[in-house]
């Protein structure tokens, strides 16, 4: 029995040696990046700075050398946001129909949905942009996230889980006089709570790292985003690496919040699947 805990121990040690490892590999170049912004901009690039010389004050230099960078955090931030509702909704209503529901064309409309998923973006960009452009939606939230509002993958995400809830309790439901809307909203969302972790912040961080259709529909500065606005404020500050970390840290920010705050559900989501069978 002794030996058996010995040698347990001695595996759990060891996993938990490459999971620190592997995080410290994962976090070096963020750590990296706030080196480098607290060096100041006439000394030399170290790996470690000089804790006693720590120049703090660049995060707000940066903030006053582009005075559109907090606009561009907001931009994002709404964009990233409205997306992010917008697909939940969308993704919630398609899953519930193709899960719960029966119609004529329930499977045929599903593969269609599915096939959308082998469409590459870069396909649909010409089109996409042809419409909001007859629209006029240039510099606009609504040319931002117009062609976002919608997106196969959550379908097909939310429609697994919902199928790996018993049917039982639909069907308890039902019996108890649940109509469709309060079974979906009182018992399906509730319980797929973990798959919608996983969604939203999945399309909050691809829709806050998009780059090519923010670039086509934004003119001018005050309507970029933090992808657009930090490769034009990398370019200017080419010569100062300190004020290129600080920014790249600054817009850094939003993203990480809701990692943290949402860690728990994400990983109830993805590992959901293994524990349900």
């Amino acid at each position: 029995m002794t030996l058996t805990l010995s040698l347990k121990s001695i595996k759990t040690l060891f996993l938990y040696i490459i999971l620190v490892v592997v995080a410290l590999i994962l976090l070096f170049p963020l750590f990296f990046a706030l080196s480098l912004a607290l060096q100041g901009a006439t000394t030399t690039p170290r790996l470690i700075p000089d804790l006693t010389n720590l120049d703090w004050s660049v995060f707000a230099t940066a903030l006053v050398r582009q005075p559109d960078l907090v606009r561009w955090i907001i931009n994002s931030f709404v964009v990233s946001t409205i997306v992010t509702v917008a697909v939940l909704a969308t993704s919630a209503l398609a899953a519930y129909a193709f899960s719960h529901l029966e119609f004529w064309g329930k499977q045929f409309f599903f593969i269609v949905v599915l096939g959308t998923l082998m469409i590459p973006f870069e396909a649909t960009i010409v089109p996409n942009y042809l419409l909001i452009s007859r629209l006029g939606w240039h510099d606009s939230y609504q040319g931002l996230v117009a062609p976002f509002l919608a997106n196969a993958f959550g379908i097909f995400l939310l429609r697994q889980y919902f199928l790996t809830i018993p049917r039982e309790l639909h069907e308890a439901a039902v019996l108890d006089g649940c109509g469709r809307t309060r079974y979906l909203w009182s018992f399906l969302l509730p319980l797929s709570r973990p798959a919608l972790a996983t969604l939203g912040l999945y399309t909050f961080l691809s829709t806050w790292n998009q780059f090519y259709w923010p670039l086509l529909v934004t003119d001018s500065s005050p309507w970029r985003t933090t992808q657009i606005g930090i490769s034009i404020f990398h370019d200017n500050e080419a010569l100062v690496l300190n004020l290129q970390m600080a920014a790249t840290l600054i817009i850094l920010i939003p993203t990480l919040i809701p990692l943290i705050f949402g860690q728990r559900q994400l990983v109830r989501g993805l590992t959901a699947g293994i524990l349900k069978g």
